[in-house]
């Protein structure tokens, strides 16, 4: 079905380079972001949603383009992105398909955890030779076959939101490990060559711990992986985000991620990592804002060019999302310009705002705009009613739900590091 945001005109990037001062780099990424996002993204996201189907189409015009590679050093054939200059482009691409990005997300954290963290973090010499050079085959297959790398992490308890240790545990055995446990919420289930899979490596008779939690690579064709359950959500319905089972799957040596105990510490030193949802819905609160002004210009494709700009009640509910869009800009963008290792404790908590204010303004601009526009934003035909469904998902996804985030950042902030009541 024909996406009514495919004829829309040419969008300025949501970050405009100057004002946010912007290298020549992330300039150049998000412009680029920005037509791929309109061409290619737009035209399909009707479909992928009704069907609950998986964008895969989309993910080949990706490897064409160069975006599955965004993250991998321009050394190594990639686009060279940062961490700030991949939020922003996938700001760019959620305004478009919020599935899309979404998954997409998901594939990157694969080398950009690999790639510009790892490489913040300390590791002996012969630990970083041997990472160098796993994550080298992990970036050809990516560039040369257009490899998709998936991301499982929920399974339904305290584990995603880092409160306890992994319950899919790694055994180790001769050249490499045995790996079991489920997933569940995991993205590109049945469309990814590899499952980015965290878990817990522990030798027999060893206690489960977090220090010990490994990110391997899971061939998606490996014996003892299998996808299950059905997949029918209110939103994000093109992640196709089903239940992963692995029953002792046999796991190479070189399909680790990052080395032993390198997870924990990017996950307890380089917070920023858990920011990478975020940028999908940011893009969606912009094109919730972007669909109610040219509904109510008259200038969306589909609809009778008739203009409601002229009521004040409409101008001043325009008005409170733009205020509302200006400041999730704001904090986001201010956020995601810290990401580093061992950020301050104001940063953290920064880090931590960021998030929920995207993940709750989003559906809050896009419930006001549904409301601003009448009841013709309803249809199925329109794209307002999928950013709505899709925004609502946000909030609720691990591991920083709204509700952790506020747990921490009032615990955080009452509390100096050791003190108890």
């Amino acid at each position: 079905m024909h996406d009514p945001l495919e004829s829309r005109a040419h969008d300025a990037p949501i970050f405009a380079p100057d004002a946010f001062r912007l290298t020549a780099l992330q300039a150049e990424t998000i412009d680029r972001a920005n037509a791929f996002g309109r061409r290619v993204l737009a035209p399909r996201a009707t479909r992928y949603d009704r069907e609950a189907s998986f964008p895969i189409e989309n993910f080949r015009d990706m490897h064409r383009e160069g975006w599955l590679a965004i993250c991998i050093p321009r050394e190594e054939g990639g686009l060279g992105a940062d961490f700030v200059t991949y939020c922003l482009a996938a700001a760019e691409l959620g305004r478009y398909c919020g599935a899309t990005a979404l998954s997409w997300n998901m594939h990157v954290c694969s080398t950009l955890w690999s790639g510009t963290l790892a490489d913040y973090l300390p590791m002996s010499p012969t630990e970083r030779a041997a990472h160098n050079t796993r994550r080298r085959m992990h970036y050809r297959r990516v560039i040369e076959s257009g490899a998709i790398y998936a991301q499982p992490f929920s399974e339904g308890g305290a584990a995603a939101a880092g409160g306890i240790a992994f319950g899919t545990e790694a055994r180790p055995v001769e050249g490499g490990f045995r790996v079991s446990g489920k997933k569940i919420f995991a993205s590109l289930s049945g469309a990814a060559d590899y499952y980015g899979v965290l878990c817990t490596e522990r030798a027999e008779g060893e206690a489960a711990s977090r220090r010990n939690t490994l990110y391997l690579a899971v061939p998606a064709g490996a014996q003892g992986v299998a996808v299950v359950g059905d997949w029918d959500p209110l939103g994000m319905r093109g992640t196709v985000s089903r239940t992963l089972l692995l029953d002792d799957v046999f796991v190479p040596e070189v399909e680790m991620l990052m080395p032993h105990g390198v997870y924990f510490q990017a996950a307890t030193r380089w917070p920023h990592m858990f920011l990478t949802l975020s940028p999908t819905y940011m893009g969606l609160a912009q094109a919730a804002y972007d669909f109610t002004v040219a509904y109510l210009r008259g200038e969306m494709p589909g609809t009778p060019p008739v203009k409601r700009r002229m009521y004040p009640t409409k101008q001043i509910a325009v008005a409170e999302m733009h205020i509302a869009l200006e400041q999730t800009k704001a904090l986001w963008f201010q956020a995601i310009s810290e990401a580093r290792a061992d950020p301050s404790r104001e940063q953290v908590l920064r880090a931590y705002a960021a998030q929920a204010t995207v993940m709750e303004n989003a559906n809050a601009i896009a419930t006001k705009a549904l409301r601003t526009c009448g009841g013709q934003a309803m249809l199925k035909s329109l794209a307002l009613e999928r950013i709505y469904r899709d925004s609502r998902c946000g909030s609720l996804m691990l591991p920083w739900t709204a509700e952790i985030c506020l747990d921490r950042i009032g615990r955080e902030a009452l509390y100096q590091p050791g003190e108890k009541d």
